[in-house]
C-alpha cells in the first residue's frame, strides 16, 4: 500500500466536503495519464474508498493515443495496488497526421482528443463522473494565461457539468504540484514522462505560453512566499459586480 502524506489527504478530504465532489453511490472514471498528478490522484482515491464513511466505486481508464505506446508498467502497477484499470485504445495520434498543420501548437488538439474519447468511455459504461488531476499551480497557470492572453477571468473549478450530462471533479484543485512530485517520488511511481507524449513525434511548435506562465510565478513566488494562498483565498471571493459585465453591475451601489 503506498503511502499519501496526511497533508494532502486532509487537503483533499477538505476540498471534497466543502464542494461534495464524490457521494455515496457514486461510479467514477478517472483519467489516468500516468503522470504524477493522475497517478497520486488514483492512490488517493483508493485511500478514500478505504476510510471515507459513504462507498463508491472508480475505475482508472488510459487513454492510449495508437502510437504503440507500451503502458504494460502502469497497469502492473495498478493490479498490484487493486486499482481497477483499463487501457482504451484510439487512433488520435493517426488522426492527428491529418489535422495538425506545421508548426501549430499541438496541446489543445490531444488535449480535446483524449477527454472527447474519456467521456465517450464514461458514456457508454454508465459513468456519471469523471475525475481529473488538476491541481491549484494548473487552476493558477490557467487563470493567468487567460487574464493575459484571452482577455478573461476565468480558471478551473472543482466541479462542473459538462454539456453531455457528465459531472467532471477535480480533487485536487487545492493542492500543490510540488506535494504531487514529492508524493510520487517517495512512493516510486512509475511515472510517465514526456516519452508517452505524441507530439515528441512532430515537428510542431513546442507550447511556450505555459511554460513562460510558470516561469512568471516562480519568481512571484520567491517575492511573495504567500502568493498561492492568497490566489486560492481570492479564487473563492469573486467580487463580480467590481468588474464590467453590465448584469452583474451593482446601479444603487454606484449611485
Amino acid at each position: 500500500m503506498i503511502e499519501i502524506s496526511k497533508r494532502l489527504l486532509r487537503t483533499v478530504g477538505r476540498t471534497n466536503a466543502r464542494y461534495n465532489l464524490i457521494q455515496e453511490g457514486d461510479k467514477i472514471l478517472l483519467g489516468l495519464s500516468g503522470g504524477k498528478d493522475s497517478l497520486t490522484l488514483a492512490h488517493t482515491l483508493k485511500h478514500m474508498q478505504r476510510v471515507a464513511p459513504f462507498d463508491f466505486e472508480f475505475k482508472a481508464v488510459t487513454i492510449a493515443y495508437g502510437m504503440g505506446e507500451d503502458l504494460r508498467i502502469l497497469h502492473e502497477h495498478c493490479l498490484e495496488h487493486g486499482i481497477d484499470h483499463e487501457i482504451c485504445d484510439t487512433k488520435i495520434f493517426d488522426l492527428a497526421k491529418d489535422k495538425i498543420r506545421h508548426n501549430s501548437s499541438f496541446c489543445s488538439f490531444f488535449s480535446r482528443m483524449r477527454r472527447g474519447a474519456l467521456y465517450t468511455y464514461a458514456l457508454e459504461k454508465g459513468y456519471k463522473k469523471i475525475a481529473l488531476a488538476h491541481h491549484l499551480d494548473d487552476a493558477v497557470e490557467s487563470f493567468f494565461m487567460n487574464f493575459s492572453y484571452n482577455g478573461a477571468l476565468r480558471s478551473m473549478p472543482p466541479i462542473y457539468k459538462a454539456k453531455n450530462g457528465l459531472w467532471v471533479i477535480r480533487p485536487l484543485i487545492h493542492v500543490r504540484e510540488r506535494q504531487l512530485r514529492e508524493c510520487a517520488k517517495d512512493a516510486g511511481m512509475p511515472v510517465i514522462g514526456d516519452e508517452a507524449c505524441p507530439a515528441m513525434r512532430f515537428d510542431v511548435k513546442m507550447p511556450i505560453v505555459r511554460a513562460q506562465t510558470k516561469e512568471m510565478l516562480v519568481s512571484m513566488e520567491k517575492e511573495n512566499n504567500a502568493l498561492f494562498v492568497s490566489l486560492k483565498k481570492a479564487f473563492e471571493n469573486i467580487n463580480v459586480s467590481s468588474f464590467c459585465q453590465e448584469q452583474y453591475l451593482d446601479c444603487e451601489e454606484l449611485d
